[in-house]
C-alpha cells in the first residue's frame, strides 16, 4: 500500500508586542519636570509725584488735578493739607502780597537736647522746605478790593507749632494791621505750643491775644480761619478770639486730642467730637466754608465788616 505524506498548513501569527514599554533597569525613579519660568509682571513701576491717594475715599487722584482743585478731593470733597504759600496764592490778588519778616528764624534758647537737638530739627525742616523759615508766613495783601494783614500757618514745618518766631511774626502782623487800619485774617493749623522753647513758647499766647485786644479797641475786624488740625496753645489763644471764626469742613479742632480726653474722663465721646461740624453745632464756629469758596466768602464778610472804613 502506497503511503501519502500530509503537509500541515502553517498558522501565521502576529508577533507579540508588549502593551507597555518596560521601565528601564535603572533604579532612579525621579521624574523630569519642566523648568520654572519667572512670570513677567504686567505691573508697571509708577513714578512718584504723579498720583495721590485720598485718605477718605481712597481714590487715586492725579496730582495736577489735585493742585488745580486746591488740594481738595474732586470725588468726595476731602480737604488734604495745603502749604502756606499755596493758600496765600489762592486767596490774594496776583502779585499783591508783600511778605513781612521773611528772614526771622528761631534760636535754640534753651539748648534743648533729646533724640535730636532743636537746632538739628530746625535745619532739617528748613532744608526740606526752602520756602519756609518757620511755621507761619505773614504779610499784607489784597483780597477782592480789601487790603488785609494776612497770616497763614503751615503744618509741614514742625507740625505748625507756635514758638517765639511764630508769636512774634503774628504780633507784628496784628500791630501792622492796627497802625494801617487793616482787617487781620489768620489761618491756623497747628499742633500747639513748641515744646523745644518751653515757657518762651507759652508766652506767645498772651502776646498775640494782647495785640488782638488793642486791634479790637480800634474797631478793626479780626477773622480767624481754623483748618485741620488746630490744637492746644493755638486754639487756646489767638485762634478762638476772632470777631468771626470760620473753619474748613471736617477739620479737627480742640485743646487736647480725643484719645487723651477719653482716657482722662473715662467717658464715651459723642460722634464727630472735635470736628468743625460738631463745634459749629455747639456755637464755637460761626461758619464752615469749603476751601474753594473761602476767597469769595472772605470778600463777602469784609464788605460788611469794613463798610464805611478806609485804610489809614
Amino acid at each position: 500500500m502506497a503511503s501519502r505524506t500530509v503537509k500541515r498548513k502553517s498558522v501565521v501569527t502576529d508577533p507579540v508586542e508588549p502593551m507597555v514599554t518596560p521601565p528601564p533597569l535603572s533604579t532612579d525613579t525621579t521624574f523630569l519636570t519642566k523648568p520654572k519660568i519667572a512670570a513677567r509682571s504686567r505691573k508697571r513701576d509708577m513714578p512718584e509725584g504723579l498720583w495721590t491717594k485720598c485718605p477718605s475715599c481712597e481714590s487715586l487722584i492725579y496730582d495736577k488735578e489735585l493742585d488745580d482743585n486746591l488740594k481738595v478731593c474732586p470725588k468726595c470733597g476731602h480737604h488734604l493739607p495745603i502749604g502756606a504759600r499755596e493758600r496765600i496764592h489762592s486767596l490774594v490778588e496776583t502779585c499783591s502780597f508783600e511778605e513781612m519778616d521773611a528772614e526771622m528764624q528761631s534760636l535754640d534758647i534753651l539748648k534743648f537736647t533729646g533724640a535730636a537737638s532743636y537746632e538739628a530739627k530746625l535745619a532739617a525742616y528748613k532744608k526740606k522746605s526752602s520756602l519756609l523759615k518757620d511755621a507761619v508766613v505773614t504779610g499784607v495783601g489784597v483780597i477782592g478790593t480789601h487790603r488785609v494783614a494776612l497770616g497763614v500757618m503751615d503744618f509741614s514745618f514742625l507740625g505748625g507749632s507756635m514758638g517765639s518766631v511764630v508769636g512774634e511774626k503774628l504780633t507784628r502782623l496784628i500791630e501792622t494791621g492796627s497802625s494801617r487800619g487793616l482787617p487781620v485774617i489768620i489761618i491756623s493749623t497747628s499742633g500747639g505750643a513748641r515744646m523745644y522753647e518751653g515757657m518762651f513758647s507759652l508766652m506767645q499766647m498772651a502776646k498775640t491775644c494782647g495785640a488782638l485786644a488793642l486791634h479790637g479797641k480800634l474797631g478793626l475786624p479780626y477773622i480767624s480761619v481754623l483748618t485741620n488740625p488746630t490744637y492746644a496753645g493755638v486754639i487756646a489763644s489767638f485762634a478762638t478770639v476772632g470777631d468771626l471764626i470760620l473753619a474748613e469742613p471736617a477739620a479737627m479742632i480742640g485743646f487736647a486730642g480725643p484719645r487723651v480726653i477719653k482716657d482722662t474722663t473715662q467717658a464715651d465721646l459723642p460722634e464727630g467730637f472735635q470736628t468743625s461740624e460738631f463745634l459749629q453745632e455747639h456755637g464755637l464756629i460761626d461758619a464752615i466754608v469749603p476751601r474753594r469758596d473761602m476767597r469769595a466768602r472772605l470778600v463777602y464778610y469784609l464788605d460788611f465788616m469794613m463798610a464805611g472804613r478806609r485804610p489809614a
